[in-house]
């Protein structure tokens, strides 16, 4: 009997040891969030060197856009983070066009390159990790400016933002598409079914505005995210200031969510709205001023079998010869409602609101010529949105702007625009914590915060990063060549790839 019962504790001790073995790496390694800084830096070039980047696992390598001088992916030794090793230059040359994104699975890089004529389908190169080999060439939708593997491997989906040339003559249609990565079978898929939602998506803050106003043509999809069981992706809808559901399997997409307006007059999204005020100053007196959240980066979380998606609400005009969005206040042509801004003339001057960049496009409610309301780009912030609803369940507010001022990396050069200029984001798992790293392009920063509780995330630091930062990589500690999490910002303006760690617990 004692030896059936020991022989019962022995299995039982292998059996717990076994699922502790099982248990993944980030989940194990606990680290201190706040002691985040900076470990290793490599400068690939000059301006547009170093853009997006993906690591591959399996070689310890970071494959970055290079756009700089040649159209070529860097190939960066990434085994020690400390002493980052430039290895070789992917040529791309021979595909034509110019690369925008990249990404990695189990060994295989996917590049998604725009073609030379910008209105004309892109493609997706695919290569071997390992020996650069091509494996496949895939035609997409015309500028492909983003590329996701899904997680699980099976698909490829790439964002084609479809943007009409500078007379704004040729507007190829905004589609997203789908690559079957076990035979390399795409489906491009437009948003055709909505058209007679159009009215709906319009009340709501959806955006359709460019000439002609062509439901198909106008949206352009900017970036994607997708779930955790690989089933279900999310675009954003960067111009149009809306996120499109999608069905990887069935290939159709469910649904359009508008994203509405930020009041800058509400409590806690005070705002520097002027460059030409001399002085950094968050004030809430703007009364029917509203941002578009237009996210850029999107990134999903599950929590409690709850779906969330989080946007860098950064903003994006159309800015072409055949046709211009912005103006500002401050333009004559700019006649504010006598009854909606009393004080107009005040409000007209440099100091106040006349730098502020607002959208042609939105404001005279009631059709009389004159503007009822401001509409400004992006809304300095990050949000937190519930994916299965569509609703605001969090946003930063003005606290990037404020711990941007706290910094010292605030620029209020661009307090007309776009201020700090959240453009990337990406999530985490650090030890039994989520944490989310926003880009900031505009303050050269990245923000790190808690998202343990995604609907309420709490800020933890910001860290200055290189000149720009167009790309944020998150590497969990079980990817990662030295076994801890890993931050990875490619900045655009300075060529630099920069790695961040954090000191275990």
């Amino acid at each position: 009997m004692k030896k059936i019962v020991l022989s019962l504790i022995v299995l039982a001790c292998i059996s717990c040891k076994k699922e502790q073995n099982a248990e993944p790496l980030e989940f194990t390694v606990q680290e201190d969030l706040m002691s985040y800084q900076e470990v290793g830096s490599l400068k690939l070039g000059g301006t547009g060197a170093a853009e997006i980047t993906a690591y591959d696992p399996l070689t310890k390598r970071l494959f970055a856009v290079n756009n700089s001088a040649v159209n070529q992916i860097d190939v960066i030794d990434m085994s020690d983070p400390a002493s980052l090793k430039y290895i070789t230059a992917i040529n791309l040359a021979a595909y034509g066009g110019s690369a925008n994104s990249v990404d990695v699975y189990n060994g295989k890089l996917a590049i998604a390159l725009e073609s030379s004529d910008k209105q004309a389908n892109g493609k997706v190169v695919f290569l071997n990790t390992a020996s650069y080999a091509e494996i496949k060439v895939v035609e997409v939708g015309a500028l492909p400016d983003m590329v996701t593997f899904t997680p699980d491997g099976k698909y490829v989906l790439t964002a084609n933002e479809g943007e009409p040339n500078d007379a704004y003559t040729n507007d190829p249609e905004g589609t997203v598409s789908i690559i079957q990565t076990s035979n390399y079978t795409v489906r491009t898929l437009n948003f055709s079914r909505f058209i007679d939602q159009k009215a709906a998506l319009l009340a709501k803050g959806f955006r359709i505005y460019g000439p002609g106003k062509n439901f198909l043509k106008d949206i352009e999809p900017e970036y994607i995210t997708v779930s955790d069981d690989s089933k279900t992706a999310w675009v954003t809808l960067q111009e149009n200031n809306g996120i499109a559901e999608l069905d990887i399997v069935s290939g159709a997409f469910l649904k359009i969510i508008p994203l509405g307006f930020k009041h800058y007059g509400d409590a806690g999204n005070e705002a520097d709205l002027s460059d030409k005020d001399s002085k950094i100053e968050f004030s809430t007196t703007y009364n029917k001023v509203y941002g578009m959240y237009q996210p850029d980066a999107i990134a999903f979380v599950r929590h409690n079998g709850q779906p969330y998606l989080f946007t860098a609400n950064e903003g994006d005009a159309r800015d072409y010869g055949g046709f211009a969005e912005m103006t500002r206040v401050n333009a004559a042509a700019v006649i504010l409602d006598p009854v909606a801004f009393p004080n107009a003339s005040v409000l007209k001057t440099d100091a106040v609101l006349g730098r502020l960049n607002i959208t042609k496009t939105l404001g005279d409610t009631d059709g009389d010529g004159d503007y009822d309301a401001m509409y400004s780009l992006g809304a300095r912030s990050f949000s937190v949105w519930n994916a299965a609803t569509g609703n605001l369940v969090f946003d930063s507010k003005n606290e990037l702007d404020k711990k941007a001022q706290l910094l010292g990396v605030y620029d209020d050069g661009r307090s007309d625009d776009k201020s700090v200029e959240p453009e990337a984001i990406t999530v985490g798992r650090v030890g039994a914590k989520r944490i989310a790293i926003v880009g900031l392009e505009r303050a050269d920063a990245i923000a790190v915060y808690d998202i343990t509780n995604p609907a309420a995330p709490v800020f933890v630091k910001m860290i200055k990063s290189g000149d720009a930062p167009e790309g944020v990589l998150f590497i969990s500690a079980s990817k990662s060549p030295i076994g801890q999490s890993l931050i990875v910002v490619s900045s655009e303006n300075d060529g630099v790839v920069k790695v961040y760690k954090a000191n275990k617990l």
